[in-house]
């Protein structure tokens, strides 16, 4: 009986052509084959003369944004965390520094140096009661609008991803354009629009009997909201719609297979497969929150009631630049904006880990 061979064979494995009474031309190819792989591997492993490597070309393409990033990115941080550390202080020296100006030697001069305080300007940022004050408005402010602004981004990204509207390109261009106005233009705009001798918006309440001040301490804060939301709306519906087209189009095809309406392909394929979109959109608000000074220091020039410390950032503004709040300098305003700096990324972290929370 023949087992595993041809008859004859007794099962017994074939002689392996590669062995020792292989026949000799067949030995002499297979170490011609290695000799070969072995010039081609080594071939590959080296370089030829003259060329770069292939790391060298790819350091060689972002040396210039890694040059322009430390030029205005992180040599301006450095700066400011330098100078947050030091406070321009009014010193006497006793010697005039230039007697051609009617100085003569011995008199009393007052001269502006700037000093090492350590953590003095820290310690005035956190115990300061207008910068609380300012960080309250703008969690106020961040509380509501920023909610607000990515339902309505992500409400009209779903709607143009839709079938719904036929030119898409024209509703596309048309909620973006606002963010392409530069925010003191908008800010500037929207200032006549509340002007109560101006506005056609109270014009028109005013048919139905309602009078309303925009500028009134209790509704200023979110008159900045409506304009902010009205500046930023279109930039994040294009995130979410960029993150909606990603979204295989297998999915809607098995869930009206399954007799799923619109409502329900939104709800529940949609909105659900745009959550990293979500929280980059909600990531940016954050920061953006924390940054505001364009509407408020636009809008301060017509309510001078405002103060130079609405939002921490006019306060950081005024103190550098505008003298109105003492201590002034570079030092305190420089501590201002790192703690904010710092308060934005624990707001920023705070909303990463309860994301990560609610995905599990």
């Amino acid at each position: 009986m023949t087992v595993g061979g041809r008859g004859g064979d007794h099962g017994v494995p074939p002689r392996p052509s590669c062995g020792p009474h292989a026949h000799p031309a067949r030995r002499a190819g297979t170490g011609e084959h290695s000799d070969r792989n072995r010039t081609s591997h080594g071939a590959a492993a080296t370089t030829e003369p003259g060329t770069a490597p292939r790391g060298m070309v790819g350091w060689a393409f972002m040396a210039p944004f890694a040059l322009l990033f430390l030029l205005v990115f992180i040599v301006p941080i450095l700066a400011s965390v330098k100078e947050s550390f030091f406070r321009q202080v009014a010193t006497i020296d006793e010697e005039c520094a230039n007697p051609l100006y009617g100085c003569t030697t011995g008199s009393a001069d007052e001269v502006v140096r700037s000093s090492f305080v350590g953590w003095d300007n820290f310690v005035y940022v956190l115990t300061s009661e207008m910068f609380w004050s300012g960080v309250g408005r703008v969690m106020l402010f961040g509380a509501v609008q920023v909610p607000v602004m990515i339902i309505a981004s992500l409400s009209l990204a779903i709607l143009i991803d839709s079938t719904v509207l036929k030119r898409v390109t024209v509703f596309r261009l048309g909620y973006f354009l606002p963010y392409a106005i530069p925010g003191v233009i908008a800010a500037l705009v929207w200032t006549y629009l509340y002007t109560p001798e101006l506005s056609p918006i109270s014009d028109v309440l005013g048919w139905f009997g309602l009078e309303v001040d925009f500028f009134s301490t209790n509704l200023l804060l979110w008159s900045m909201a409506n304009i902010t939301t009205w500046t930023f709306t279109g930039y994040n519906m294009l995130i979410f719609l960029a993150a909606l087209q990603a979204i295989p189009g297998e999915l809607y095809e098995a869930a009206r297979i399954d007799g799923a309406n619109a409502w329900q392909v939104a709800t529940r394929i949609k909105v659900p497969m745009v959550r990293g979109a979500a929280m980059l959109a909600v990531l940016l608000s954050i920061i953006g929150t924390v940054q505001l000074f364009n509407e408020p220091t636009v809008l301060a020039v017509r309510n001078g009631w405002m103060g130079p410390g609405y939002t921490p950032m006019m306060m950081a503004y005024n103190t550098a630049i505008g003298g109105q709040i003492s201590p002034s300098g570079v030092g305190p305003a420089s501590a201002i904006s790192l703690v904010m700096a710092v308060l934005a990324g624990l707001l920023a972290l705070v909303y990463m880990l309860v994301q990560r929370r609610l995905a599990k």
